[in-house]
């Protein structure tokens, strides 16, 4: 169970996949779409029971639940449902094609993913993007970016962060070189904050930080935003971040996501479907304390209908 207790989203004692499919079945057939059981069913599922629905779905209709599902919805309430319906890393995989394909590139939606993921991560989703599109994240990324920011996009991709403990004589080592790239020169070296925060264990990294502090009387992250620009400064604060609090990161993502004048659903939908089995209750309890309210009430506020239900139903705790 210690691999859920921060998760909303829990394996049910009672599952049972063919009637699961049976029933979404029913709800899409004849005129209209009865979505309140599929929120019942496919909010309440993890990833895996419902990628065991989709086996029984497909084995008992001869037909694919993704499909049915967008031949039957629209809008955000099918973007959310088919994201859950995904395997993790294949949707991730797709959400950085999507950052990297057509004009322009989302890097905001390359350094959430990449630059807070672990190493068994990484793997599973560079293997599916590969899977998927039939050429290499590496290769996309070089196509697309550039610079300080590519190398460290590149460096993500490798998936080689060491993961053994905190070595404290090393970590000194390691914060007076970042405070020498940084404040003690002229301009910054990149490479060796580039190198030491890609390369490094959390674990270290987290002493690392804290030695930091005590040489440079700032924090690290701190020193990046006042060293650094642009998506070089977004990945390193995004690294340095979700080490020191991962929770505390995604609700700030999640706020950035809902504040001012329109929604960003995309990011809404990719953090709630993907960290509701990880550590949304973390999650919540960060959004309560820096926002003073909770995450299902700006969601309320900022969402509506069955894709406002969904999302309320995988925060919620169960």
């Amino acid at each position: 169970m210690e691999l859920y207790q921060q998760a909303t989203l829990f394996p049910q004692e009672s599952f049972d996949p063919v009637a699961d499919a049976a029933t979404l079945k029913e709800c899409m057939e004849g005129l209209g779409t009865d979505e309140k059981p599929m929120i019942e069913i496919l909010g309440h599922r993890t990833n895996a029971e419902r990628q065991n629905i989709a086996l029984s779905y497909k084995t008992q209709f001869g037909q694919d639940l993704i499909d049915d599902l967008k031949s039957e919805l629209s809008g955000h309430f099918e973007d959310a449902l088919v994201a859950l319906m995904t395997p993790v890393a294949d949707f991730l995989a797709s959400e950085l094609n999507k950052a990297l394909s057509g004009l322009g590139t989302k890097e905001d939606t390359l350094v959430e993913i990449l630059c807070t993921r672990r190493n068994e991560e990484i793997k599973a989703i560079t293997e599916a993007y590969e899977r998927l599109y039939e050429r290499s994240l590496e290769d996309d990324l070089k196509s697309d970016t550039s610079g300080d920011f590519q190398r460290l996009m590149v460096s993500m991709t490798v998936a080689g962060r060491e993961e053994g403990p905190a070595d404290p004589d090393q970590a000194v080592t390691d914060a007076q070189a970042l405070k020498d790239a940084g404040i003690d020169q002229w301009g910054t070296d990149e490479s060796t904050f580039n190198s030491i925060f890609c390369l490094r264990s959390y674990q270290h990294l987290r002493r690392v930080f804290w030695e930091y502090e005590k040489l440079a009387g700032v924090t690290i992250v701190e020193s990046i935003s006042s060293e650094m620009s642009g998506d070089l400064k977004a990945g390193m604060l995004a690294i340095a971040k979700s080490i020191e609090n991962c929770p505390a990161y995604f609700a700030e993502k999640l706020h950035r996501a809902m504040k001012g004048f329109g929604t960003d659903d995309k990011a809404l939908i990719r953090i709630v479907t993907s960290r509701c089995e990880i550590d949304m209750v973390q999650i919540k309890q960060e959004y309560q304390k820096l926002y003073e309210k909770t995450l299902e009430e700006a969601i309320i506020g900022d969402t509506s209908g069955d894709y406002r239900r969904l999302l309320v139903t995988l925060v919620e705790d169960a």
